[in-house]
């Protein structure tokens, strides 16, 4: 069995400077699934920010990954705002109406409080517990939903979308009421202590074209990111979906690094910003962390790691985006000891090797 040598703050300062560690990071982007691990329902995470880190405190505890990450859902932001949210017993929440129908409301909009409103006050509640207990051997990071996609949620997806097309100037108002929300709560989350995250899901190819992602979301991820640097931070960027035509995009928002979805090509993105960005993903959280096997589980890592290990400027082995609840327990640990076997430094007939063993 291989063990860890080093904390993940040991682990990702030397990487960080270059220097001798243990194995790659590893990241699988353990979300509500965290619930199952003490065996909790996800609903109950609604309001209670004790809850919210015991869940991803003894999920890090468990697995022993790189980062704790505070996050339920994509919505907290939206539903300080007024947004209507819906917590199924034991699944994660969706949105059921945004904040307002039309734009003759946009007048009533309001960034949110973070120390007040809706279940922010829990969410950082959660991220000090979470630094408290673990937070002197792994990182503890707090997500924002940014600017564009939550700017989806104020008016809803379609109706943003049709306002950047007929009336772009009401479209970037709700995109700065959205930015003002996001640095609110960015201040507060690097206020705990914590780091930051940041998820653009509506920002993606997939649902609007490249043009529309640098006149409408570019502008606010920059601006939004050049504030959490100014605080002495860096940020991961998750944006959904085909992303390759806004890669140069990506990192020219000033994100330290590219969290990239499992329809990606990882090759193709080292090949491309590789040199001027880190690298993060991409293994499927589906069809190999839900639905495969162990085995389909390590071979799917093997593989990421063979295209993006030589990274020039890094790269964090992570799931492609959020991993669904029910997860098996035994592919988080595989995806783990595989990059633990693995180890560090790499080459490729040690891949072979391992890939040889399994």
């Amino acid at each position: 069995m291989f063990v860890d040598q080093m904390t993940p703050l040991e682990r990702m300062s030397a990487y960080n400077k270059g220097e001798a560690v243990d194995r790659l990071p590893c990241i699988p982007s353990v979300g509500n699934g965290a619930a199952r691990v003490i065996g909790a329902k996800i609903s109950q995470f609604r309001n209670n920010g004790d809850l919210i880190a015991k869940a991803q405190v003894e999920s890090y505890k468990l697995f022993r990954y790189d980062v704790v990450r505070i996050f339920t859902d994509l919505y907290i932001q939206a539903e300080a705002m007024g947004a209507k949210v819906v917590y199924p017993l034991d699944e994660t929440a969706h949105l059921e109406s945004s904040v307002i129908n039309n734009i003759s409301e946009i007048g009533k909009l309001r960034p949110p409080n973070p120390h007040k409103d809706g279940q922010l006050p829990e969410f950082l509640k959660a991220m000090k517990i979470a630094l408290d207990e673990v937070g002197k051997e792994v990182g503890v990071i707090g997500s924002i939903t940014c600017p564009f996609t939550t700017a989806s949620f104020l008016i809803g997806t379609e109706q943003l979308t049709k306002l950047m097309l007929r009336q772009p100037q009401t479209a970037h108002q709700l995109c700065e009421i959205a930015l003002e929300a996001n640095l609110q709560w960015a201040e507060a989350i690097l206020d705990t202590g914590c780091g930051v995250t940041l998820s653009d899901p509506v920002a993606s190819s997939t649902i609007i074209s490249p043009d529309k992602f640098r006149e409408f979301a570019f502008p606010y991820l920059k601006r939004l990111i050049a504030y959490i640097n100014s605080r002495g931070k860096s940020a991961t960027l998750h944006i959904c979906g085909k992303t390759n035509k806004i890669w140069e995009d990506m990192v020219e928002t000033g994100a330290a690094c590219l969290s990239l979805d499992n329809v990606i090509d990882m090759a193709g993105a080292k090949e491309q910003v590789g040199g001027k960005v880190r690298l993060s993903g991409n293994v499927d959280p589906s069809t190999v962390m839900l639905q495969g096997s162990v085995r389909d589980v390590q071979l799917a890592v093997v593989n990421c790691i063979e295209k993006t290990y030589d990274s020039p400027k890094g790269y964090i082995v992570s799931s492609g985006c959020s991993l669904p609840t029910e997860v098996p327990f035994e592919n988080i640990h595989a995806m783990m000891n595989i990059v633990r076997e693995i180890g560090f430094p790499i080459n490729k007939e040690k891949l072979e090797q391992v890939k040889a063993s399994l």
